[in-house]
């Protein structure tokens, strides 16, 4: 069954590491939560340590938003483990406080339809994640190409926002702005404002 827009995100249960310790995890115990999985191909690499501290550094900005911010790689929980433990200047993550998922098995790369066969890793998936577990938001760029925490973070105060005011966000919509009615009239409404 492949992961689609709208419909519910595979569960999932496995070894994480979070800081210094190793637990199990499931999708389950980040109910009552957003979630924003992040697939990236491995620890000790050049791209991925940017990400992982990008996240950590606006982690307070998804806590706000009641967001739970996952990493996952194919990594067993030990790499992880001591990618931790590597200072940010010898290309580690320390300080990252987040979990990090430990695919070795490559299940839920499967399940979610990121494994570049070519490598045998995951492309930079990310999934966002309503409470109840409908994907909401998903992209998925190739192993060269890092991604947007702001463009994160800005789809998430767009479903939050579609959720509360029962409106919808046009192009380039960013908390704050206009948003529109989804019907012809609120279609003209929207474009009669912007142009005058």
């Amino acid at each position: 069954t492949m992961v689609c827009v709208g419909k519910k995100a595979p569960d999932f249960s496995c070894q994480a590491a979070i800081k210094e310790e190793i637990v199990n995890v499931t999708l389950k115990d980040f109910d009552g939560k957003y979630k924003l999985i992040f697939f990236y191909p491995l620890d000790f690499t050049f791209v991925c340590p940017t990400e992982l501290h990008a996240f950590q550094d606006r982690l307070s900005d998804f806590q706000d938003r009641n967001v739970q911010v996952l990493g996952a790689s194919v990594d067993s929980v030990d790499s992880h483990l001591k990618w931790l433990q590597t200072p940010k200047n010898k290309g580690g993550i320390e300080g990252v406080s987040y979990p990090l998922l430990s695919d070795v098995s490559r299940a839920i790369i499967r399940d979610y339809g990121v494994l570049c066969d070519d490598e045998n890793v995951a492309f930079r998936g990310m999934f966002l994640l309503d409470k109840d577990n409908v994907v909401q938001s998903m992209q998925i760029n190739n192993l060269s190409i890092g991604r947007s925490i702001d463009e994160v973070l800005r789809l998430i105060d767009a479903l939050q926002f579609v959720e509360e005011h029962g409106q919808v966000c046009p192009a380039n919509w960013s908390k704050g702005d206009k948003a529109m009615t989804p019907n012809e009239q609120g279609l003209n409404e929207y474009f009669g404002d912007s142009s005058s």
